[in-house]
C-alpha cells in the first residue's frame, strides 16, 4: 500500500475523530469551511471557471452561514444574488452557478445537518458513507464482475450492493438513537445510494476534465474533492428525510 496514502489516511481520521470529540461549533464550522474552500477551487478547475471573484463570494457565504440558523437556505440567496448580479451585467454565465450547486450546497447542507441534529447526525453520515465505499471495494474485489456504470469502470453492480446493504444495516443500527427502526432502515439506505452517484458525479467531473483527481493537496488520495464526494449528495438527502420523517 502508498505509504503517503496510508499516512494521509491516517490523519484524515485522526482529526475527523477529534472534530467529533470536541463536538464544538466553531470548530466544526471552521473545518468544513476549509474543506469547503477546498473543494470549491477544485470544482472551479473541474468546470472550467476561471472567475476569481467567484472566490470572494463563497468566503462570503461561508461567514453567512456561521450566523445564520438554516444555512442550507442561503444557496437560495446565492443563486438569487449571483443570477440577478449576471443580469446587472447582461450577460447570464450559466456555467458560473455550477460551483454554487457543487459542492457549496452540499457543504451548506452538512453544516444545517450539524446545526439541525448535532454531532450524532454527522456521525451517522459518515458511518454510512464510509461503510458503502469500504464495503463497495471489498465485495467488488472478492465477488465484482458486472461493470456498475462506464464513468466509474472499477465499480461493479455487486461491489454497490454490498457496500449499500453493510451501510444500511450498520447505518440503521446506529440511526435507531434518532428514529425508529424503520425510518433508520430508509434513511441509511437512501444515504447510501446517494452517496454513490456523489461519488460517480465528481468521476463524471474529472472524466469531462480529463484529470485523475480532482487535485494533490492529500499525498495519496488526490484532492478534496475526492475525499468527499460521496457525503455531496448524501447530505443533502440527509438532511431533508430527517426533517421530513423524524
Amino acid at each position: 500500500m502508498d505509504m503517503d496514502r496510508l499516512k494521509t489516511g491516517a490523519l484524515l481520521i485522526a482529526g475527523v475523530v477529534l472534530v467529533a470529540w470536541i463536538d464544538s461549533f466553531f470548530l466544526t464550522w471552521l473545518v468544513l469551511g476549509v474543506a469547503y474552500l477546498f473543494a470549491f477551487y477544485e470544482a472551479m478547475k473541474l468546470y472550467g471557471v476561471e472567475d476569481t471573484s467567484m472566490y470572494v463570494y463563497a468566503v462570503a457565504l461561508w461567514l453567512v452561514s456561521f450566523v445564520y440558523q438554516n444555512p442550507d437556505d442561503l444557496i437560495f440567496v446565492a443563486f438569487i444574488v449571483a443570477i440577478s448580479y449576471m443580469l446587472f451585467r447582461g450577460k447570464l454565465e450559466k456555467q458560473k452557478l455550477l460551483p454554487l450547486l457543487y459542492p457549496t450546497a452540499s457543504f451548506l447542507f452538512l453544516l444545517a445537518l450539524y446545526k439541525g441534529f448535532g454531532m450524532e447526525a454527522l456521525i451517522w453520515l459518515t458511518l454510512v458513507v464510509a461503510l458503502t465505499d469500504t464495503g463497495a471495494y471489498f465485495t467488488g474485489r472478492s465477488f465484482g464482475k458486472t461493470p456498475f456504470n462506464p464513468i466509474s469502470p472499477k465499480k461493479t453492480w455487486e461491489g454497490v450492493a454490498g457496500g449499500v446493504f453493510l451501510a444500511t444495516v450498520i447505518g440503521a443500527w446506529y440511526g435507531v438513537s434518532f428514529v425508529s427502526l424503520f425510518l433508520a432502515l430508509v434513511i441509511s439506505f437512501v444515504v447510501s445510494v446517494s452517496s454513490i452517484y456523489g461519488d460517480l458525479y465528481e468521476s463524471f467531473l474529472k472524466r469531462k476534465a480529463g484529470v485523475k483527481d480532482s487535485g494533490n493537496i492529500l499525498p495519496g488520495h488526490g484532492g478534496m474533492l475526492d475525499r468527499v464526494d460521496g457525503f455531496m449528495f448524501a447530505a443533502v438527502m440527509m438532511v431533508v428525510l430527517l426533517r421530513g420523517l423524524a
